[in-house]
């Protein structure tokens, strides 16, 4: 067929409609994987994942996205069975982009997190079964994507799984976290920095030359840039995080010194933590650290409760903890709210009644961890979403390249590569989803599944980072969504056991995954016999 044809321009333009609805329904749904860790940690915001996604996902696509694109469009296929007949192959594309973009759709509004790449690959299955039979597939590449859609959440789990093991060990279980996480600090980041610009550089793309470095080259590029990043965070980040953190410390020493942490027991005791105010009842401007208790300075005093009514200058004799209670009531202070001091011979004991204890939930992370791995995350999550926008672009854009090469040279061959207006289309594509759409998802990942903070966070976000870019330097189309819930499952197992993780919802992602391939096949090849009917 001649190249340029008119006879084939309806279709190429109805190619790239309804690429954009799908590249918009993998914003929406896949894009959660890179940030939803991010946001459901609290470290960054909807629209802040939002901004640092647009400007990611779009550079992924552009840079390493041509690969993978190569792999779906014509790596899945035998596009020699459809030489001389352009247009059937053509319309195979259509079908493909419209039962993917459909199942996209579907479970993004049932905020199931499902796998772009399952979408696409089970949808071109599907058109190309109706219309070459079981011939037209190429199974061997079809049996290596399908092996890694199991192997890729079990890899991506154990790597994140054991980091965030070895950090636990190293640093979160410790009594005072904040010097051996300073210490690793910056090994962490030049660690980090390391692997994702090998991945960049090495076999990179050739608009950047960056084909042309050999892999030694690659490698001391990368191992560089580590080596120059984690100086950087030594001089310069490090001393200014140790005192940033000391300070938030102080002032929530200062804030918790006014709150008598308690807890009741079996026997209905509780324990609680003393003030030192001065002789005229003003609070001393630098207390001690830790005021030895009456008890154990071997008074026996006498304790009263506040109460606002009294005429003894607001405080009457609470004799025992029933009469403690009564006076609290009397009051109008509830057991879970407000706050009651206890006076004794100028040691002021204020009784907080909200949830505070001495015992931090095991979900829970101190102010140091979470300062020290935030922008950590952040940093992850970016790679993350860059991996994805080198990975997931094909995912939109693949049949549409296809389109596009069928189109202008006339031949199914598809000898030009990805052309990088297109890889940009569907980046922009992803990025409009995940404004319109994105939360949906997001929630799913980053909160429902198990509780993210901002440690267990950069482990599930390394973790499956590492994953998909190794991949995608392999051009591989491995599924994000697999890497980033079986790092998310196995983080969340290993940090709190069996009971941290939503098990029931975890079932249901995994039926959601395991339908996906012959529900988009199933629906393309309906879709492929309508299109032959009508138009062949």
């Amino acid at each position: 067929m001649e190249p340029w044809s008119n006879e084939l321009l309806p279709f190429v333009i109805a190619g790239f409609i309804v690429s954009f609805i799908l590249a918009f329904g993998v914003g929406a749904n896949d894009v959660a994987n890179s940030f939803g860790t991010s946001v459901g940690s609290g470290v960054l915001n909807l629209r802040q994942a939002c901004i640092l996604a647009t400007i990611f996902e779009v550079l992924g696509a552009i840079l390493i996205g041509y690969k993978v694109s190569d792999t779906v469009r014509k790596g899945i296929l035998d596009v020699s069975l459809y030489n001389n007949t352009e247009k059937e192959l053509m319309l195979g594309s259509l079908a493909a982009l419209g039962g993917s973009s459909i199942w996209n759709l579907v479970a993004t509004f049932f905020k199931l997190p499902i796998s772009g790449t399952h979408t696409i690959v089970g949808a071109t299955v599907g058109f190309s079964l109706c219309a070459r039979g079981f011939n037209g597939v190429n199974w061997i590449t079809f049996g290596k994507i399908v092996a890694s859609w199991f192997v890729s959440p079990v890899l991506s789990g154990i790597m994140s799984g054991a980091l965030y093991m070895l950090l636990n060990t190293l640093i979160f279980k410790k009594e005072k976290p904040l010097e051996p996480g300073l210490r690793a600090l910056p090994f962490i980041y030049g660690i980090t920095l390391l692997v994702n610009v090998f991945s960049i550089v090495h076999d990179g793309p050739a608009m950047l030359k960056f084909d042309l470095i050999p892999w030694w080259g690659a490698i001391v590029t990368s191992m560089a840039v580590g080596f120059i990043t984690a100086i950087i965070i030594q001089v310069l980040v490090v001393p200014r995080m140790r005192r940033t953190i000391r300070a938030d410390l102080a002032k929530e020493a200062t804030k918790q010194e006014s709150e008598v942490k308690f807890t009741f027991d079996s026997a209905d005791n509780f324990e609680m933590v003393e003030l030192l105010y001065n002789e005229d009842n003003s609070r001393s401007p630098t207390p001690p650290s830790r005021e030895l208790s009456v008890i154990e300075k071997g008074i026996t005093p006498t304790t009263y409760t506040f109460n606002s009514s009294s005429e003894t200058n607001g405080y009457i004799p609470a004799e025992s903890k029933s009469n403690f209670l009564t006076a609290n009531l009397d009051n109008g202070v509830t057991n879970n709210s407000s706050q009651v001091p206890l006076v004794s011979n100028n040691q002021v004991k204020v009784i907080s009644m909200e949830k505070l204890t001495d015992k931090k939930d095991d979900d829970d992370e101190g102010i140091e961890v979470k300062k020290l791995f935030s922008f950590l995350q952040i940093l992850t999550a970016t790679f993350g979403s860059f991996a994805h926008g080198g990975n997931d672009v094909s995912n939109a854009i693949g049949p549409l390249i296809a389109l596009w090469a069928i189109y202008t040279e006339g031949s199914v061959a598809q000898s030009t590569p990805s052309p990088i207006y297109l890889l940009l289309y569907g980046g922009l594509g992803i990025s409009v989803g995940l404004w319109v759409w994105g939360r949906r998802v997001i929630q799913t990942i980053g909160e429902d599944l198990t509780k993210v903070t901002a440690s267990s966070g950069f482990t599930i976000e390394i973790g499956s980072a590492c994953t998909v870019l190794l991949a995608s330097k392999v051009g591989l189309p491995i599924s994000t969504t697999h890497c980033k819930v079986g790092s998310v499952v196995f983080v969340g197992w290993a940090k709190s056991s069996r009971q941290g993780v939503d098990w029931k919802l975890f079932r249901n992602i995994v039926i959601a995954w395991v339908v996906t391939v012959p529900l988009t096949a199933g629906i393309s090849a309906l879709l492929m016999l309508i299109f032959r009917i009508a138009f062949l």
